[in-house]
């Protein structure tokens, strides 16, 4: 097993009042290698709550995470934070490019905590061939204003992957795009999937991206369902 949640329930509370707010109620999934799973549901239903307590950005109240056998709450805050550079790529609806930097030095930022020189460079020649792969090879020295918007979004996929993690979340990864650069990405997280032996998890209000996957859950009154395949 990959990834698994077990369990999971998030509520947040007002000091003093006694009040909880439960976001998530028992959740539990498990993820698979080469899984691509959509997680849908209303606004403000906690599915990227959800996502973030897999990424291991969020500690839930209840229940227990697990990635690659191990739980997460044995590891200290470094563990953690390298665990997951290694680990897990993220992709959200803002491409987050540092103004300042072109492209290349963009996409190689996860790079930087990495000493080990023989990995750095694995990580670089990764990183060119993906550039190539999703067409952004002439533009890696072009700085994000030079760039489209679609274009930043690939460049931010391409950053999620240059260590070569196992599982990438996308959280409404086609929310700023058009539909045309909406479609293409779409198409580039399921190659993805298909083709490096990579878990995708993503959340989504887009039926076209949902539909991509090969699995989509539905988070409904903090409960998380399977939908049946028609």
């Amino acid at each position: 097993m990959l990834a698994e949640l077990q369990n999971i329930t998030k509520y947040y509370g007002q000091p003093g009042s006694g009040i909880r707010n439960v976001v998530l109620n028992e959740v539990s999934l498990a993820i698979d290698e080469k899984d691509s799973l959509a997680i849908v549901g209303p606004s403000g239903s906690g599915k990227s709550t959800l996502l973030n307590i897999l990424g291991t950005l969020d500690k839930p109240s209840s229940g227990n995470v697990i990635l690659n056998g191990t739980r997460i709450e044995t590891m200290d805050d470094r563990q953690l934070a390298g665990y997951r550079n290694q680990f897990i790529g993220f992709v959200f609806q803002l491409h987050h490019l540092l103004p300042q930097l072109s492209l290349i030095g963009n996409i190689l930022l996860p790079c930087l905590p990495v000493k080990d020189k023989s990995k750095q460079r694995i990580a670089r020649e990764h990183a060119y061939h993906l550039i190539e792969t999703v067409g952004l090879k002439k533009l890696i020295h072009q700085r994000p204003a030079q760039l489209s918007v679609g274009e930043c979004q690939r460049a931010a996929v391409v950053r999620a992957l240059v260590n070569q993690p196992r599982l990438l979340l996308a959280d409404e990864p086609t929310g700023s795009l058009d539909a045309e650069n909406a479609c293409q990405l779409g198409e580039l997280l399921a190659e993805l999937n298909r083709e490096h032996n990579l878990a995708v998890v993503v959340v989504t209000h887009s039926a076209d991206l949902a539909l991509r996957m090969g699995k989509e859950y539905r988070l409904i009154s903090g409960r998380l369902q399977l939908k049946s395949p028609l």
